[in-house]
């Protein structure tokens, strides 16, 4: 793996009297995309809330572009250029499409070219733009799930961190958000750290991935030597 644009290391989190994570430490080399694997409860989403300055580790470091961020406020992450696509979505349900889109770019101060690049996102995602005006909430599962990822796009991120975007999708669905995360990744150059419930597809698009399991890194490699490893295949690709 080429100099990495995002580590974490040697980081624990806790929910109050809770352990999260216990000694995690990945790297997320510029412009690749690296899966994060693991059960529900595994740690994924917890670990990019600490990379988000959404949950404080309570020991360890996490660098982006060579700089310490693990002691930011959330919106100062934001700046730096990391953007998180949330587990569920989490759109504005009450706001319409276009409203939606323009709250990713909130710390924006361009204004001319966040026009541009809402009509950039529209292109990229059709959809939204026959339904601009709509409420979030009459849109299906996965036009939010474009949603979503057009918002975080709105912010022009250099990383952007995608805690299962495949949830209660339909295969096809699945599918064309899959491609959206390699046309992110090959033709703007997006770094990703994807977490994935959905091994086999995960795999398939990244270089690198990870697993986790009670909060601790068990298990690293290329994604391509994970995808034959027998003991990844029985736990996680049916195998």
């Amino acid at each position: 793996m080429s100099e990495p644009f995002l580590s974490i290391e040697s980081v624990s989190a806790s929910y109050g009297n809770i352990s999260a994570l216990h000694g995690v430490s990945l790297a997320v080399p510029r412009g690749e995309i690296v899966a994060l694997l693991g059960a529900n409860g595994a740690g994924k989403s917890t670990t990019l809330n600490v990379i988000s300055g959404l949950v404080r580790p309570t020991r360890g470091t996490v660098r982006f572009d060579g700089e310490p961020i693990h002691r930011l406020a959330a919106d100062h992450i934001v700046r730096q250029g990391i953007v998180q696509v949330p587990e569920g979505r989490e759109i504005f349900r009450d706001m319409s499409v276009r409203e939606n889109l323009e709250m990713g770019a909130y710390a924006r101060k361009d204004r001319a070219a966040v026009a541009r690049d809402l009509d950039s996102v529209c292109d990229l995602f059709p959809r939204l733009r026959e339904r601009i005006a709509q409420k979030a909430a009459t849109l299906s599962g996965g036009e939010q799930q474009m949603l979503a990822t057009a918002r975080a796009m709105m912010a022009r991120p250099r990383m952007i961190l995608m805690d299962e975007p495949s949830m209660g999708l339909a295969p096809l669905v699945v599918e064309q958000i899959f491609e959206t995360v390699r046309t992110l990744n090959r033709e703007q150059g997006i770094t990703i750290l994807l977490v994935e419930q959905n091994a086999k597809l995960a795999l398939s698009v990244s270089s690198h991935a990870y697993i986790l399991e009670n909060g601790e890194v068990v298990l690293q490699g290329a994604s391509a030597d994970l995808r034959h490893d027998e003991a990844v295949r029985r736990a996680y690709l049916g195998g």
